[in-house]
């Protein structure tokens, strides 16, 4: 197999959707399963796709073809399978497959939903960032046999919270999965999942074995199971977003004198950076978890380093929002954390380009 995913890194980052076709379909004629091509083919190329993106050596660009290109083969590959042998569509069951309200990474999705309509199930592939009313409208009236609930973003967790408990309301119990949940799944388990799997193929391995249905009589409120809610300092944060973006970014400006002559462009930027570090600052909150925030910062600073720019640049932005946030002392404590994260680095030499953002 490793020269069938040569092949067709080849064929993605060049654009290349007819080759990257020819790749996928000449694999599927020389006997590998559906299943195979998927997992152990498409699956490590577009991890490589975003690895290589991270280290600064695609472009975005290249990375959202890449995407795209996969997603068309999954489609075409699916149409191929239908009209041809293979399990009975709904002889293991019904499976609805979904992304978190907010969530636009929809390739895990659509990857499970193809493993399970290989193994039989009969799927209801409802795609990216689905309203949670609207999806709890369509569990009331498909009544599937499982939710499999995907999210890439941490920040996702309270959407994902909502859409979990509202759906185990109505007995349908949730299979959760995706980066947002944690490596070790330790926010499906926090969030209240019925079930959680590290990947496609351990997904539809575990709903092979069942997955108990939840009794509506007990199902949790939001709040259940997350005591540090009550201190409300998730709610406060989360509603003054805006302002504390809007003070964030003058206390820079009067610490940096550089992002005095910064253009419209890089000004917009540096605000869209501080509004994650405030966005994964309240999901660290809300799941009382600071590794969720510490790797997010270790993350943005391998991006940052990766294109020239110093991950000291994080740091000042670090500085003055815990000048923001003083009267909460969960949300200090994390910042503290993420500075020690941050001041932990090797140094490495950078050579700044233009329109550093902090």
């Amino acid at each position: 197999m490793p020269e069938l995913r040569t092949a067709l890194w080849r064929a993605v980052t060049a654009r290349d959707e007819r080759a990257a076709g020819q790749v996928v379909f000449g694999a599927l004629d020389s006997g590998l399963s559906s299943e195979e091509v998927l997992l152990d083919v498409i699956v490590p190329v577009q991890v490589r796709v975003g690895t290589e993106w991270a280290a600064g050596r695609i472009s975005v660009a290249q990375e959202h073809a890449a995407t795209a290109i996969h997603d068309r083969v999954i489609a075409a590959m699916a149409h191929r399978d239908a009209a041809g042998p293979g399990a009975a569509a709904g002889t293991a069951g019904t499976v609805t497959v979904a992304c978190v309200d907010g969530e636009w990474h929809a390739l895990p999705a659509r990857i499970l939903a193809e493993v399970l309509r290989g193994r039989g199930y009969e799927v209801d592939f409802l795609g990216a960032q689905v309203p949670t009313p609207h999806l709890v409208a369509h569990m009331h009236r498909t009544a599937p046999d499982v939710l499999a609930l995907s999210s890439s973003l941490p920040t996702r967790l309270p959407a994902a919270h909502t859409a979990i408990t509202a759906v185990q309301a109505l007995g349908i119990p949730v299979l959760a999965g995706g980066a947002a949940f944690g490596a070790d799944g330790r926010h499906a388990r926090l969030l209240g999942a019925d079930a959680w799997a590290p990947d496609a193929r351990a997904a539809a391995d575990l709903l092979g074995r069942g997955v108990p249905r939840p009794r509506p009589d007990t199902a949790h409120p939001p709040v259940d199971g997350l005591p540090h809610l009550t201190d409300q300092e998730y709610t406060l944060i989360v509603r003054g977003k805006a302002r504390l973006v809007r003070n964030t970014l003058a206390g820079l400006d009067a610490r940096l004198p550089a992002m005095r002559a910064y253009t419209d462009t890089q000004r917009e930027r540096t605000a869209e950076d501080v509004a994650h570090v405030v966005d994964f600052l309240s999901a660290a909150l809300y799941a009382d978890d600071a590794r969720l925030f510490t790797e997010f910062l270790d993350w943005t600073a391998d991006i940052l380093e990766a294109r020239g720019v110093p991950a000291t640049v994080l740091r000042p932005t670090l500085v003055v929002l815990a000048d923001e946030v003083k009267d909460f002392p969960r949300a200090l404590r994390l910042l503290e954390r993420g500075r020690a994260v941050l001041d932990a680095r090797p140094s490495r030499p950078t050579t700044p380009g233009p329109g550093i953002t902090v």
